[in-house]
């Protein structure tokens, strides 16, 4: 039993992991800021829930306890992210090990009503209201209800396949 979970699963993690990487996934970077601090993770786990509210879901790995920020603040913006914003996703999933200013300061952002940094390129911007957390195995959940949407002109989606950025 982990974390309260009962488990029967005898598939090993790096086999799942290979099967998991066949999955398309949009890129998203969702962001936080508020009396925590600031944090932006990129990530292809988020989802809408509902549309009525309208409700999405994304998970965050708990290795990093900056992470922790996201709950504290109670707040999440998701950017769904264009192939133009391929360097930005790169950035904040680590590539160069860029000071968490640094990440910031190499995009535009703005806010709506929950303070939390939207990007000002990225296709889609959902702004949250944090609803419940909860850690299922290696991850955090988070449900936000969306309180503001800012869209811009369709373009090309960033998508992640393969373990490897593509254009679509």
């Amino acid at each position: 039993m982990e974390d309260g979970l009962l488990t029967t699963s005898t598939i090993d993690r790096e086999s799942f992991r290979d099967a998991m990487s066949r999955f398309a996934a949009a890129v998203h970077l969702v962001t936080t800021d508020g009396p925590a601090g600031r944090r932006g993770v990129t990530v292809s786990s988020a989802c809408s829930v509902s549309d009525s509210p309208a409700t999405l879901l994304v998970c965050l790995n708990m290795s990093s306890p900056d992470n922790d920020r996201f709950e504290e603040n109670g707040n999440f913006a998701v950017n769904l992210l264009g192939a133009e914003d391929e360097a930005v996703a790169r950035a904040f999933a680590g590539e160069g090990r860029l000071s968490p200013e640094a990440r910031f300061a190499s995009a535009e952002w703005e806010t709506l009503q929950t303070g939390a940094p939207l990007l000002t390129s990225s296709l889609a911007s959902f702004d949250c209201r944090l609803l419940e957390a909860s850690v299922v195995a290696t991850h955090r959940i988070l449900i936000g209800e969306v309180v503001a949407v800012r869209t811009n002109p369709k373009a090309s989606s960033l998508v992640y396949l393969d373990r490897a950025y593509r254009h679509l």
